[in-house]
């Protein structure tokens, strides 16, 4: 015979202990301060810098060139997060982008990240843990520093 006990576990939803209080909670990362998640508000200004700053010098080296801005924009955030982990707006907000285990990201996850985040899409459309389809397909996060 059906339990009441049987029926009401999946009613009540996922057990409690399986819920995160905070993003990256369940990827090991603080709820707050150095390390944990960069939330969507600072990873937007970063962004916002980052394309001004590829606007500024694609009007000055190339002029009105319309594939100019998105390939500036697209080169610095490869070189810069290749090599440094972050681009000047990351910097500037206080990010870094590094691999789930906290090392340091590299050029092969920097050039996938930085294809899947120029198509804009992957970069819009996130999960829980706040990391965009552009982070998950890298194995990436951004982290505040």
């Amino acid at each position: 015979m059906v339990d009441r006990r049987d029926i009401g576990s999946w009613l009540e939803g996922p057990p409690k202990s399986n819920k995160q209080n905070w993003p990256g909670e369940r990827l090991g990362r603080p709820e707050s301060g150095k390390g944990s998640v960069a939330r969507v508000g600072r990873r937007l200004i970063g962004l916002v810098i980052d394309w001004a700053i590829a606007i500024l010098i694609s009007r000055l080296a190339f002029g009105d060139a319309q594939w100019a801005t998105l390939t500036v924009f697209a080169v610095e955030q490869f070189l810069l997060v290749g090599t440094l982990g972050y681009g000047i707006g990351h910097r500037i907000v206080g990010i870094r982008i590094v691999r789930l285990d906290g090392s340091w990201a590299g050029p092969l996850r920097a050039i996938v990240r930085t294809v899947l985040l120029c198509l804009v899409i992957p970069a819009v459309v996130w999960d829980a843990d706040q990391r965009g389809v552009h982070d998950k397909a890298a194995g990436t996060i951004a982290v505040r520093i």
